[in-house]
């Protein structure tokens, strides 16, 4: 094992504005980031400070398995007046619960100043309340 120096960190966030339900690829905003941080070698994670609104990686050439998932996910959890928690509309208790389902944070390696991501891979921000929102994504960056 050879020493190394000591590790490096760098913070930022991100504001993303949503138009609605969908999936909002952020890969460039995140890799720009990186850059910025001057890392070569490490960790980036990126963590959402919401509760109705999640993060995914996911493929990122063909917009149908992004169709599938929100299809898929809508039928798995359903708007409706069945929920107890309402106040903030019927979109609300189900964006809560298909944000448990999916992630809020991702960990991503990085190599060569680069997300370690594979060729098909991207970072996704995934609305699930029905009007736009203004996101916040934390970018932390460590190594070296």
């Amino acid at each position: 094992m050879t020493a190394t120096a000591a590790t490096q960190h760098y913070q930022t966030v991100l504001e993303l504005n949503t138009r609605g339900q969908s999936l909002y690829r952020f890969t460039n905003l995140v890799q720009g980031a990186v850059k910025t941080s001057g890392i070569t070698t490490g960790l980036c994670t990126v963590f959402i400070r919401h509760t109705s609104a999640s993060l995914i990686i996911q493929e990122n050439a063909d917009p149908d398995v992004l169709v599938d998932l929100e299809a898929f996910l809508s039928k798995l959890v359903p708007e409706g007046p069945f929920y107890a928690h309402s106040t903030e509309g019927p979109d609300d208790m189900p964006a809560h619960i298909r944000s448990v389902l999916t992630h809020t944070s991702e960990n991503i390696p990085i190599m060569n100043g680069r997300l370690a991501l594979g060729t098909w891979q991207g970072i996704y921000l995934w609305e699930h309340r029905s009007r736009g929102n203004r996101r916040e994504v934390v970018v932390h960056i460590s190594g070296n």
